[in-house]
């Protein structure tokens, strides 16, 4: 007989903190970034006074430790809150990914004690935005073949190259910069192969600046993309972020939880999508029934239903059994965001076949989600950088499939 305790065990909420956070999360959603989104949209524009107030409620820095401002929770945490925002905003789900994973995260995790104490409490707050920087404008996945250099001169490195894609590479309109930008740059090689390192790049610091901020996109509109430029950056020494040449563990460990939140944004926009496609499909009428009583409706509301709920319990499964310090995680990791990514943009593609004409215009949100959802294929990792480290992962190690 099934043991009582694994009967009531909720994958989804497995504490009284997950439960709470959810629904403080869901409650803010809705009052505060459902009536915003479809304007932002259209707008492509980033709402940073909402953006802020994500500070007030502990998640700017859901990951940091208390001791700097922050909130100290897992994993399996991150993932309830990228779902929840993404039900409504993607857009503005994915600025926070940038801010609260890619740069508070990976932060939190490898900076000094003394570079945290300066810089953490504003992340936190909400008073700085944070951004990471790693693509360039000829360099995505390929990481080793960044050409951004940093030179040590004195008491200051010296930073020169270009970034692209950067996510919160500007705030607004003015193309103003991040308030404070993690940076991957080479500082020489060992053994023929390039060595990399991070900087925690302030607004401040002179050569730093936004070269063009990414219009016309397809979809994420609300967030913010931009090209960062350093010419002959200075930055104190003090702002390294661990040792030189570490860069790469950093990276790799960090972009495992970007990979996990990316596939969560994906349940949130498959989950609004379906909501939206049920709903309809019962109040309109054809031919004197409901859409749902059509098999072709059936089957597009069944189908979706069965891979979001596959994809919901591999991707908060993988979450569960993370280690934000340890990482180890690369396998499923790169599984989750495959399945989910692909999952919500055929849902949402599904939701406007259903909706037809009505499906095709912004009013009926799922236009925007399903525009939202094809980023998740590429950014964070392609779908083909995904299948090759599943497929190199594997053949070191093959007995994880039996």
């Amino acid at each position: 007989m099934l043991d009582e305790n694994l009967r009531s065990f909720d994958l989804y909420n497995p504490s009284d903190e997950h439960k709470m956070l959810r629904a403080s999360v869901r409650e803010f959603v809705v009052a505060e970034i459902e009536p915003q989104a479809l304007e932002f949209d259209r707008k492509e524009q980033f709402n940073l006074p909402l953006f802020r107030k994500l500070g007030q409620l502990g998640l700017l820095g859901i990951s940091a430790p208390e001791a700097f401002g922050g909130s100290n929770m897992d994993a399996l945490a991150c993932v309830i809150v990228h779902e929840e925002i993404s039900w409504s905003d993607p857009g503005f789900a994915l600025a926070y990914l940038a801010h609260a994973m890619l740069c508070v995260n990976n932060f939190a995790r490898n900076a000094s004690d003394d570079l945290k104490t300066r810089l953490l409490p504003k992340l936190c707050s909400g008073e700085w935005v944070g951004a990471m920087a790693m693509s360039e404008p000829h360099v995505g996945t390929d990481v080793l073949g960044m050409k951004s250099t940093a030179k040590l001169v004195g008491d200051h490195y010296v930073i020169n190259g270009r970034k692209m894609w950067i996510t919160n590479g500007t705030l607004d309109e003015n193309k103003t910069p991040a308030d404070v930008c993690m940076v991957y740059a080479k500082t020489g090689e060992k053994k023929g192969r390039p060595l990399i390192s991070t900087f925690m790049v302030e607004k401040s610091h002179p050569g730093y600046s936004v070269g063009q901020k990414i219009k016309d996109k397809n979809g994420m509109r609300a967030s913010n993309t931009a090209e960062i430029v350093f010419n002959d950056c200075k930055v104190p020494r003090a702002n390294l972020v661990g040792a030189e040449g570490d860069s790469m563990l950093h990276m790799m460990k960090n972009l495992e939880i970007e990979r996990v939140t990316l596939a969560a944004m994906s349940l949130g926009i498959a989950k609004r999508s379906m909501q939206v496609m049920n709903k309809y499909a019962r109040d309109r009428e054809a031919f004197g029934q409901p859409l749902a009583a059509f098999g072709q409706i059936q089957k597009y509301i069944g189908e979706s239903y069965a891979e979001y709920q596959a994809a919901r319990a591999y991707v908060y499964d993988t979450a569960r059994k993370m280690d934000l310090d340890k990482g180890g995680q690369r396998l499923d990791t790169d599984g989750v965001k495959i399945v989910a990514s692909t999952m919500a943009k055929n849902v949402a593609d599904r939701a406007i076949q259903v909706l037809g004409g009505y499906g095709y215009v912004g009013e009926y949100v799922v236009e925007r989600l399903w525009r939202d959802a094809k980023l998740l294929e590429i950014g964070g990792g392609t779908l083909e950088a995904h299948q090759k480290n599943i497929t190199n992962d594997l053949g070191k190690n093959p007995g994880v499939l039996f």
